[in-house]
């Protein structure tokens, strides 16, 4: 079977068995999007549900030519440590 992820405009066919687990297949997007599966979210559009990493798509009712939309987690600022010291940058010749 295969099943379509749809990210913005960009569609991926995606060759995959009902026995895998979502995992699986974020492991076959990271080879193509280079985003590790712990950023991607895969929702499976008729139902809206969001698929569970470690259940297989049989589980979930994913089936051949389902449409699977990808979201990715926005990258985390760190903020500087509690009482650590302030830096100021300055260009030369201000």
């Amino acid at each position: 079977m295969y099943i379509r992820v749809k990210r913005n405009k960009t569609t991926y066919f995606i060759q995959c068995d009902p026995t895998e687990t979502t995992l699986n297949i974020k492991q076959k997007l990271h080879s193509l999007i280079d985003q590790p599966p712990s950023n991607q979210r895969l929702i499976l559009l008729s139902t809206n549900d969001v698929l569970d990493d470690s259940k297989t798509l049989a589980n979930q009712k994913v089936e051949n030519d389902a449409i699977v939309a990808l979201t990715l987690r926005k990258e985390l600022l760190v903020a500087p440590a509690p009482n650590s010291p302030m830096v100021s940058l300055h260009k030369p010749g201000n």
